[in-house]
């Protein structure tokens, strides 16, 4: 099952950008924009990990912070307009692990959430169907089975495990494979996922789980129909 994170913040655009990032990094995304609400979720279904902005209603996130420290570890890190040197000395006070500034990266709260779990012994393994892929070590097994991938297609098979169901075109995952650090040209992605089928699938010619979407590129099928 993948982690779920906790998004505690009032202001749409914000949540939704910060749900579609972490979504596509395989977490499973809860969110909410009030500060009671937001302690309600976190001891109704505690979380992996809580990121929290300073300015709620109901209660602020100094408060929220404060209150889930007295009854639970859970990683927190704040997501604020106020970046002041007291308000962050004050958030860590509270015991937040880590702390960004608006405007922020949505790709560096994804790594710092990576890095806060890391260091609170969370794991980054996503299970889909047979395949398991753990980001932290940049390992993938089949049925229990370690399965050697190169970098490249570690990186093309975890994209396309964040977004199952989801069609991704050749020119998509070129540009998404270089913003990771891949080196990879459009031309050969279609070599890169036949390697892929004869690694993971059991019959390639009929491939379970990266699927081809004709005219158009790839998706992977967390769910096979046949599985």
């Amino acid at each position: 099952m993948p982690l779920r994170i906790l998004v505690v913040d009032d202001d749409d655009r914000t949540v939704e950008t910060v749900s579609m990032y972490l979504s596509h990094a395989g977490f499973d995304v809860v969110t909410c924009g009030d500060g009671k609400r937001a302690l309600d979720l976190a001891r109704e279904q505690p979380p992996a990990l809580i990121v929290l902005d300073l300015m709620l209603p109901g209660a602020s996130g100094f408060e929220v912070c404060r209150e889930l420290r007295r009854e639970s570890a859970v990683p927190i890190i704040m997501l604020t307009a106020r970046a002041t040197e007291d308000d962050t000395l004050k958030g860590l006070g509270l015991g937040a692990d880590d702390y960004l500034t608006k405007p922020f990266s949505p790709r560096e709260l994804v790594a710092r959430v990576h890095a806060v779990l890391r260091r609170n012994g969370a794991t980054g393994v996503q299970r889909a169907g047979s395949i398991e892929i753990d980001r932290d070590r940049r390992t993938v097994a089949v049925d229990g089975r370690a399965i050697e991938l190169t970098a490249t297609e570690f990186d093309l098979l975890s994209l396309l495990v964040r977004s199952p169901g989801r069609v991704f075109s050749r020119a998509q995952l070129v540009d998404a494979l270089r913003e990771d650090g891949g080196d990879v040209l459009e031309r050969t992605v279609d070599a890169h996922i036949m390697h892929l089928r004869r690694k993971l699938e059991a019959d390639r010619a009929k491939p379970r789980y990266i699927v081809t979407v004709y005219g158009v590129g790839y998706r992977f099928d967390e769910q096979p129909a046949d599985a």
